[in-house]
């Protein structure tokens, strides 16, 4: 991977889309992973082979979404 660090907010409006860029004469194809916000896109471009890669950051990111569940349940409010 190439190392970028940066740091945006997911926000309830954030949005992800994936696209597809098929195997043209020169080019393997690639997907794209896109988060958007209202100020930030990250795009993740991913080559065939790196699905291991991906899978992994979905495992991550559902595991984030339960830490936050969890954090939500046991705030008064339900707000973390």
């Amino acid at each position: 991977m190439k190392t970028l660090t940066t740091t945006a907010h997911l926000e309830t409006d954030t949005t992800s889309r994936v696209s597809l860029f098929g195997p043209t004469s020169g080019d393997e194809g690639f997907v794209s992973l896109r988060v958007e916000g209202e100020f930030v896109e990250l795009s993740l471009i991913a080559r065939p082979g790196t699905a291991d890669a991906l899978r992994a950051l979905a495992r991550a990111a559902e595991e984030a979404a339960a830490a936050l569940d969890q954090i939500a349940k046991t705030t008064p409010d339900g707000d973390a």
